[in-house]
């Protein structure tokens, strides 16, 4: 009788805690809320780069790049919409889950847990930076005759938000915000490509590679090869966002999230091939890291563009935040066995908020590093971590198609993890004589 008691009372708690927590606290989301969350978390302000990483692996490679790589983590992204409840019953909430499912309890936690912080963290970080840059540049071109503001105040201005924004509980509570992000992303984009194609090609365009010796054109490639790896890593929210759709046994969620990311991904193709390929086209080898920087005229429009992208920016650290805020909330709740309350999220999502500012301040080149240790990260959470995971799962035939598409997927994925950060390490040391911290 007592013991019935304490499974009850433990499943009344674990209820509790359930309800509390962002990931699981709310399971009404419409599928079309996947959809502008996945647009959000993957559209990151990087599509206005991709350009630039077309100079560095020309038109062949880096057409092909592009494509595959679209293929690759649609199908990636599939394959983790399928296993969120391959088990009847149960639902892997989170990417962790899954992990210790695929590779048991300890080294599951082990492998996904460091990769997915490195990301997440990782990219609110340089939001915070770009956010502040974007705020900076549209300061700088409305009134450019103004005194200048240190980028510092910048980033500062821009994390005042999020000081407010983070405390919003759950994933469908700042859908709001994520279906402006979404909107922005492709409206950013189309000034970009639009604006770029309205110019015309540049006269005596130049397509060759921009260094002037093998070996720096293969490190530039390298270099651009990781590029476009970050374009699409919106893989590390994506269990999470399924876990806010209701699911029946009749009624599984995998259909309203194949739904909503199938109309992400071809707003993703909306704003990734346009932009890099008309890009490439109009300003070929001279394009700048930003087309935006490329495109100076017209003001208004230039300013537009990076008030769009502040807006974006701001969206997507709360979507990348709510991961992390849930991994912080139930790790103090569960483990630590801190009482589920308001005063403990304040505190937390505060701090993180905080440490993220702080971070973006001191190290405002952190874009340029993340290139190198998010290599490591990037490619495996997205490229190939969940092939791997399907691999070990349901072990399909030797030979047979899944079988040959997962190891290609593999050894694809693995050839980005080794070549991505040997170029981004080059263009650290090339850099490093102009990084200056607080700037």
């Amino acid at each position: 009788m007592v013991q019935a008691r304490d499974v009850e009372d433990a499943a009344a708690r674990q209820k509790q805690i359930d309800d509390w927590l962002p990931i699981t606290s709310a399971r009404n989301a419409k599928w079309w809320y996947s959809a502008f969350h996945n647009v959000t978390a993957m559209v990151g302000a990087g599509v206005l780069s991709l350009p630039y990483a077309m100079s560095e692996l020309g038109w062949g490679p880096g057409v092909a790049i592009m494509i595959l790589s679209w293929i690759i983590t649609l199908y990636t992204l599939w394959q983790m919409v399928e296993m969120h409840e391959m088990v009847p019953g149960k639902r892997f909430d989170r990417y962790h889950e899954l992990g210790q499912h695929a590779f048991g309890e300890k080294l599951g936690l082990w492998i996904v847990v460091p990769q997915q912080l490195v990301v997440e963290v990782g990219v609110n970080i340089v939001y915070m930076v770009t956010g502040g840059k974007s705020l900076e540049k549209f300061h700088d071109v409305i009134c450019p005759s103004c005194k200048t503001i240190r980028t510092s105040y910048w980033i500062m201005i821009f994390a005042s938000s999020h000081f407010v924004l983070s405390h919003l509980p759950n994933f469908n509570a700042i859908s709001g915000i994520s279906l402006a992000a979404a909107v922005m992303s492709l409206s950013y984009s189309t000034i970009a490509w639009g604006a770029a194609l309205h110019k015309g090609v540049e006269p005596n365009v130049d397509y060759s590679y921009k260094a002037k010796t093998n070996s720096g054109a293969v490190f530039n490639f390298f270099s651009g090869l990781g590029d476009v790896a970050f374009a699409y890593a919106g893989h590390n929210v994506v269990l999470e966002i399924q876990a806010t759709i209701p699911s029946t046994p009749e009624k599984p969620s995998k259909g309203p999230m194949w739904k909503g990311v199938i109309v992400a991904y071809i707003v993703v193709a909306l704003c990734y091939f346009p932009v890099s390929f008309v890009g490439y086209w109009v300003y070929g080898n001279k394009i700048e890291d930003n087309i935006l920087i490329s495109l100076d005229k017209p003001v208004w429009l230039i300013a537009t563009a990076n008030m769009f992208v502040v807006v974006h920016v701001i969206g997507s650290y709360q979507v990348f935040a709510m991961g992390v805020f849930d991994m912080v909330e139930t790790f103090l709740v569960k483990k630590m066995n801190f009482t589920p309350s308001f005063a403990l999220r304040f505190v937390t999502r505060t701090t993180y908020v905080a440490f993220t500012m702080i971070v973006g301040i001191a190290i405002p080149f952190f874009s340029g590093l993340l290139g190198f240790f998010g290599g490591f990260a990037f490619a495996p959470t997205t490229y190939f971590l969940p092939c791997i995971m399907w691999l070990s799962i349901y072990k399909p035939k030797r030979f047979s198609l899944s079988w040959c598409m997962n190891w290609l997927c593999i050894l694809l994925g693995l050839t980005l993890m080794i070549l991505a950060p040997i170029g981004a390490l080059r263009n650290i040391i090339l850099q490093a004589k102009t990084y200056k911290f607080f700037s």
